[in-house]
């Protein structure tokens, strides 16, 4: 099996040695295992109520225990040879009443936490997930700047409010008349050409059985208010901040990264909606305006975004800032704030303090941490991470579930390159602003624990020197005490 992200990115294996792609191998050895795999089948002798009977015959050779059977056994035979040990053990199978030793985790973080390349100023917490014991603190109360670590704050608080199946849907409104058609947007970032054209066939469907072949076009974006543009805007990192976009407002066919945006994301969506019902057979008079829907105006079309649960692990996979903010507002609007900055921020907070988490010293200036004002601390950082790790809090899993995985996806997917330790092992949210860089995440432990961890940094130089740094402390979690 190939690794590959959740949105699609496969991700071809190469031999280290030559570096040449074995994917052509792996898929012909699978090929010719299935077929000896069959002809071993065949082989092994007629089926009998599910069972051959070669395979119970070799039950009753009670005194022949151990690895695989290779043919068929006889009296004087050798025996199997002994089964090898499973390569891991079972998570907390073996060491469940043996957590880590603090003291000697504080020996092996020491130094690499005052490396220079992390900058001036470095805050910390490691913590066991099944107790919620901190084993390790470096200013874990301290509120740093987050950058795009605030997004496992944005995530956990928009699962806890809203649930994991919770969608955002973008409806048509018809007026009584069937004279003016309303485009109504929920606040959807992913809502794509072809959920438009979709909801275009139903549209142009309702007016042709209320006998009209044209229409008026508006379009409403009222469900959010305040300001539209980010603190930081315009800026290739996010979109104006509206209910109605098309592909996060974005100028290009990327679905993740910088790209140029456009500056009237809902009067695009719109008028790319009315080339769809042009193409549906109903011709649209005038340019669309933007309107709320008339009184007693039925929904005629309906688009639902994917579930929250994929929506949290696209954001914090890819580090989504667009969807981010907009699962700040849809907080928002389920706890009957405001659905602008200011609204998301008391209603994430809120939300937060219900999970019982330390929000002292806490700032969510915005739900993407572009806002340079955020302030989070490594130990809020951690208890979110282990609230997503709580048996008894399964509806908020996706935020574990969302996290890059080093080397392979998302965020994380070109660091720890061949050779590091950290490869595969840890999962965690990266965090880059000027002379700011963090990451927050799970590690399993050699004793088989689960530990959250954040590392704040700022005062940097550059990138290329904290994020090895940061990685390095990250994978120092992995290892065995020495």
């Amino acid at each position: 099996m190939r690794p590959s992200d959740p949105w699609g990115r496969l991700k071809v294996l190469k031999n280290r040695h030559n570096g040449s792609y074995t994917w052509q191998v792996i898929a012909g050895s699978a090929t010719l295992g299935l077929v000896v795999a069959a002809g071993a089948v065949l082989a092994a002798g007629p089926w009998d109520n599910g069972q051959r009977k070669a395979e119970r015959a070799l039950a009753v050779t009670a005194d022949r225990t151990g690895g695989a059977h290779h043919g068929r056994p006889t009296p004087d035979g050798p025996r199997p040879a002994p089964s090898a040990p499973a390569v891991l053990p079972a998570l907390g199978t073996t060491t469940h009443d043996a957590p880590r030793d603090a003291a000697a985790l504080r020996d092996t973080l020491a130094p690499l936490i005052g490396v220079p390349g992390l900058g001036d100023k470095v805050a910390a917490s490691v913590i066991d997930t099944a107790t919620g014991k901190q084993l390790y603190g470096n200013g874990a109360t301290t509120a740093m700047t987050p950058a795009s670590t605030i997004k496992i704050a944005t995530t956990t608080a928009a699962l806890s409010a809203l649930g994991p199946d919770h969608r955002i849907a973008t409806t048509a409104a018809l007026s009584p008349d069937a004279r003016t058609l309303t485009l109504v947007g929920g606040g959807d970032p992913t809502l794509s050409k072809a959920a438009l054209r979709s909801m275009a066939a139903d549209a142009a469907k309702a007016l042709r059985e209320d006998d009209r072949t044209s229409v008026r076009l508006a379009y409403d974006t009222s469900r959010y208010t305040g300001p539209v543009l980010h603190p930081i805007s315009p800026n290739d990192n996010i979109a104006p901040v509206t209910a109605l976009m098309v592909n996060e407002g974005r100028l290009n066919d990327t679905d993740r990264g910088p790209a140029k945006r456009t500056d009237d994301p809902a009067g695009d969506a719109a008028r790319a909606f009315a080339a769809q019902l042009e193409k549906s057979g109903v011709e649209v008079t005038g340019a669309p305006r933007e309107a709320r829907p008339a009184d007693r105006a039925r929904t005629v079309a309906t688009h639902r975004s994917a579930p929250l649960a994929a929506l949290v692990e696209r954001t914090l996979t890819n580090s989504d800032n667009d969807i981010a903010e907009a699962l700040a507002r849809q907080t928002a609007i389920a706890k009957g704030e405001s659905a602008d900055f200011a609204g998301a921020r008391r209603a994430v907070t809120n939300e937060l303090k219900k999970l019982e988490v330390p929000v002292t010293g806490a700032h969510l200036a915005d739900g993407s941490g572009l806002d340079r004002a955020g302030r989070v601390t490594p130990a809020l950082l951690t208890a979110l991470l282990a609230r997503a790790a709580d048996p008894d809090r399964p509806g908020l899993r996706p935020v574990l579930t969302g996290l890059p995985i080093a080397g392979f996806s998302g965020t994380l997917g070109d660091r720890y390159q061949d050779g590091s330790e950290g490869t595969g092992l840890i999962r965690a949210k990266t965090g880059t602003l000027s002379r700011v860089n963090s990451l927050a995440g799970t590690v399993v432990d050699p004793r088989g624990r689960l530990l959250a961890f954040a590392f704040l940094a700022s005062g940097s130089l550059s990138a290329e020197q904290a994020e090895p740094a940061l990685d390095a402390l990250a994978t120092a979690l992995a290892r065995p005490a020495r």
